[in-house]
């Protein structure tokens, strides 16, 4: 493991970096049991999700860990993965097969922009603010969801949507969930997440809302979801956009998560050059191919990583630690698919308020800025679909820097993707 990590070079141990990892798991270890419920929706086998989930995240942090020597855990996406299930497949209506060929395809043309400059010159091009945006509005889409799934906000005929029925046990059951995931971070608790999720579950089945399943049994199969992939239809045109937009958050994200996780783990030098910066974008973008493969929402770094970074972690051997726990939890099957919508609602509701902390960075005094960029954030969560608001963003950011006498402003990126979303508007 020394020759392999290099554990005293940076300062670390066998102990300090399993002990990191476990720390990082618990804080990501909830998107196995939310990631099957969001493909659940799409028509994916839940079962064999879950096995998928935990595959892809193991094979992603082995990847990060042996190739990068990164203390970063990966696993399917919030937010990417409910564009996967609530845009592609709910709202463009693609089978779950073609939403997952355009998973691939956009992790390649991630690959291609990883190995080439042309990653450096998108991260330059598109709008700073329309990058906050995109993660809040998407925070916004994920914590609407949440309060969907835990009949906290329901419809209503006159209103469209009003406060749900917390006399009924599975809304309070929800809104606690909450509670206890909040409270528990707010003391920086390892896994509150997780712990929120497993508490709600127990409570629900003491009140006789949760059917007992077991705990852990042989693995479901995977092969509903394995190489299920359709590439050819995700290649019609109305699926540029889609593809687009994947790409695009992908790739803002990646790109944020790794930067801040190296600086707090050390691996930024003084001069700003990062150690490995360009293994890690490789093992993430080649991530997200894999991922599709196996039977994946797109595949991404992980914030919660920083967790695992507090806690000592400094070398690949915490990603590894991650990664084996994931397959470990292959055999807790039963587990998975007894937690009910409402115990995940707390959590998707908490990542969703994470998601949106970045709004204090808007430039708030330019309104060619910031309208578009808060038009994407309205528009989002309100159309029910991620495209659809980063579409509106783009096309009222360039109108407006025209219309203000700015179009100097425009990158050619900003105008290319104006005009992928004004042809899926007009022309599909």
């Amino acid at each position: 493991m020394e020759r392999l990590f290099g554990l005293s070079k940076s300062g670390t141990t066998p102990g300090i970096e399993l002990s990191a990892g476990l720390t990082t798991f618990m804080a990501m270890a909830y998107i196995a049991f939310v990631n099957p419920q969001m493909m659940a929706n799409a028509g994916m086998d839940q079962g064999a999700s879950f096995v998928a989930t935990c595959l892809a995240a193991a094979l992603a942090c082995f990847f990060m860990g042996l190739y990068a020597n990164w203390p970063v855990g990966l696993a399917p996406g919030m937010g990417l993965n409910a564009f996967f299930t609530y845009t592609i497949v709910g709202d463009m209506g693609y089978a779950w097969q073609t939403a997952l060929g355009a998973v691939f395809i956009a992790g390649l043309l991630f690959v291609l922009l990883t190995v080439t400059r042309l990653r450096e010159w998108m991260l330059v091009s598109i709008p700073w603010n329309l990058r906050i945006a995109m993660g809040a509005g998407i925070g916004l889409f994920v914590g609407l969801i949440g309060l969907k799934n835990g009949g906290i906000i329901v419809d209503h005929p006159a209103t469209l949507l009003t406060l749900g029925d917390f006399k009924i046990i599975e809304t309070g059951l929800a809104g606690l969930g909450f509670l206890i995931i909040v409270s528990l971070a707010a003391r920086q608790f390892p896994g509150a997440i997780l712990i929120g999720i497993l508490a709600v579950t127990g409570i629900g089945l003491l009140l006789d809302v949760v059917k007992y399943q077991g705990i852990a049994s042989l693995p479901p199969s995977v092969m509903p979801v394995l190489g299920q992939l359709d590439i050819m239809a995700a290649l019609d045109v109305a699926m540029v956009s889609a593809i687009a937009s994947i790409l695009f958050v992908n790739l803002f994200d990646t790109a944020g998560t790794l930067v801040g996780v190296a600086s707090q783990a050390g691996l930024a030098h003084p001069d700003g050059d990062i150690k490995n910066l360009d293994k890690a974008l490789v093992a993430d973008s080649t991530s997200s191919v894999a991922g599709a493969l196996v039977g994946c929402a797109p595949v991404t770094s992980y914030v919660e990583s920083a967790a695992g970074v507090a806690a000592g972690g400094r070398t690949g051997l915490t990603a590894c630690t991650v990664g084996l726990l994931f397959l470990a939890l292959i055999f807790f099957a039963p587990l998975a698919g007894m937690i009910p919508p409402f115990a995940t609602a707390g959590a998707l509701l908490y990542v969703a308020l994470l998601m949106m902390s970045g709004l204090e960075r808007l430039q708030w005094e330019d309104h060619t800025e910031s309208l578009p960029a808060l038009l994407i954030i309205i528009m989002v969560p309100l159309s029910f679909s991620i495209a659809n608001g980063i579409a509106a963003g783009f096309l009222s950011y360039v109108i407006l820097k025209v219309a203000a006498g700015k179009s100097s402003d425009v990158s050619i990126a900003a105008w290319v993707m104006a005009a992928i979303f004004t042809a899926r508007f007009v022309l599909i």
